[in-house]
Formats: structure tokens, C-alpha cells, sequence
């Protein structure tokens, strides 16, 4: 059983490392992975490319270091970028606005179409990779342009960090989040217009299909009910309902195999496959 330092500091120790790893990485997956191919051309069985969008604070390449190449091998075109860079540099995204991280998916998306001719994509994301396009569906016409849309790790209404975000909110900290570049750290923080804005209509607009991948045992997006949406395309799956022994936190779902099935499952629901759910707890820490 976790501590609650355990709760809070796993995720605090994997971004640094993440983070570390990632230092001098290209934004973009390397060719060998199949990855940013933008000569792909989508097959008959997945002829929509797939789009991932990363969490607050990664990038492109490290978030999906085995998805991204799993799902290529698959078969599918897929694509990436690092979005919302600041003063951290090119390889720690996810800190702008939120609004304007989801107008460069809107271009991202644009600029996959047309190399690949398709005439929608599918989006995969984690964590604030959900919100993001969560956003660009509903206030940047990305409903007319997405097939799938999957997040895992989901977060739509916001955090409490298991408490912490409502102290920044009671100690009036978000011009500070701001100050050192983390400007979607405070629209993360409980009431703030960007939520307000988001889920005032109901986070699901009509055309694309929603899945919702949460952990009961996510440490950072608190309640994990956050990314939960009610509505009639939406699925929403908690993974130890599926799984039991999955004691996957927030960052590990990126790694994990169970997160990784059911994402196929998502993105080609005609062949959906019972699940060989193996025993899983955020890189065996």
C-alpha cells in the first residue's frame, strides 16, 4: 500500500527522470520508430491516422517511447509533436495556455491530414493530453476532423492534487504557476474559467466516439472521477474494473500494457479483443 508521501512523490520523481531522459530529445520520435512517417499512407484496416498528444510537462517523445512505436508497428500512421513549450525549453511542453495548446493541435491535425489525405484522425492522449483536445473538439472544430478520441490518465473538471490545489487556490498561487511558465497549472486549479468554459455545456460534443481510461489509484488527478464524461458517446473505463490487479498510478499508464490494450480496443472497436491483463504498479516502484 502507498504512503501518502509515496502518492505525491512517485509522480514528482518519474517526471524529473522523464524529464531528464528526454533533455537534448527531439520533440519528434526518431524514423526508425515509424513515428512522424509523413510519407505514411493510411491503410484500408486503419485508415485513420493517429494523433498523440502528450501530459503537462513531457514531450512528444517521451511520453509515448512505447505506444507511439507499438501502435506504428500496428500498422497505423502515427504522429506527434511537443506542444506548448516555454521558458523550461523545447523539451518540456504542456505549459501554455491550454487554449493555445489546443490551437496548435488544430494545426497539427491540419498538417496531418493533408500529408496523409485523410480525412480524419483518431487522437490518443494522456493526461492534460485529454484536455487539450478536449478543448479543440468542442471550441476549435476539431468534432468534424476526429474519428476516436482516447484519453487515458483523463482529466476534464480539474484537480485537487489530493488537496494541494485547493491550497494554491486558498493562497491565491496561480499568478506564481504563471510566473515560472506554468500557465496551464492554473487553469487546472478548482473554478478556473478554463474549466468553468469547458464543462458548462457537457465535455462531449456529437460526431466523435470518447473513451475514458481512469485509475483509481491516479495520484494526480484527483478525484480520478475527473475524467469521467457522461454522455451518450462516451465510454468510460476505471482500469482495475477490467483489471484488478493493475496498480497503475497516473504517469505509469503511459507504460502500461493493460492502458495499452485497451487503447487498441478503442481505436478499432470492430476488433476489439478481450483484455490479457497483466499485474501492473507504476514501473515496479
Amino acid at each position: 500500500m502507498r504512503t501518502l508521501l509515496g502518492r505525491i512523490a512517485l509522480p514528482v520523481l518519474l517526471t524529473i527522470g522523464l524529464l531528464a531522459a528526454g533533455t537534448g530529445a527531439a520533440s519528434a520520435a526518431p524514423p526508425s520508430s515509424g513515428v512522424n512517417d509523413w510519407a505514411c499512407v493510411p491503410s484500408a484496416a486503419h485508415p485513420e491516422p493517429v494523433v498523440l498528444v502528450h501530459g503537462l510537462g513531457a514531450n512528444a517523445a517521451i511520453n509515448f517511447i512505447t505506444l507511439a512505436p507499438a501502435l506504428a508497428q500496428q500498422g497505423y500512421c502515427v504522429f506527434a509533436q511537443t506542444y506548448g513549450t516555454g521558458i523550461l525549453g523545447p523539451t518540456v511542453g504542456g505549459l501554455a495556455p491550454m487554449e493555445n495548446s489546443a490551437a496548435q493541435l488544430s494545426a497539427f491535425v491540419d498538417t496531418v491530414r493533408s500529408a496523409t489525405g485523410a480525412a480524419k484522425v483518431d487522437i490518443v492522449g494522456h493526461s492534460e493530453g485529454s484536455t487539450v483536445p478536449a478543448y479543440y473538439l468542442t471550441f476549435l472544430g476539431g468534432a468534424a476532423k476526429i474519428a476516436h478520441f482516447v484519453g487515458f490518465g483523463a482529466n476534464y473538471h480539474g484537480t485537487t492534487l489530493l488537496g494541494l490545489a485547493s491550497l494554491a487556490n486558498a493562497l491565491h498561487l496561480g499568478p506564481l504557476l504563471t510566473g515560472i511558465g506554468c500557465a496551464a497549472c492554473t487553469e487546472y486549479l478548482p473554478g478556473s474559467a478554463f474549466l468553468t468554459r469547458l464543462d458548462a455545456g457537457g465535455v462531449a460534443v456529437p460526431g466523435p466516439t470518447y473513451t475514458n481510461i481512469v485509475s483509481r489509484d491516479d495520484e494526480v488527478v484527483t478525484p480520478y472521477t475527473s475524467g469521467i464524461i457522461d454522455a451518450p458517446n462516451s465510454t468510460n473505463i476505471v482500469i482495475q474494473d477490467v483489471c484488478p490487479a493493475d496498480a497503475t498510478g497516473h504517469l505509469g499508464q503511459a507504460i502500461d500494457p493493460n492502458v495499452a490494450a485497451l487503447v487498441d480496443n478503442a481505436l478499432d472497436p470492430a476488433h476489439a479483443r478481450p483484455l490479457d491483463c497483466q499485474p501492473f504498479d507504476d514501473l515496479g516502484l
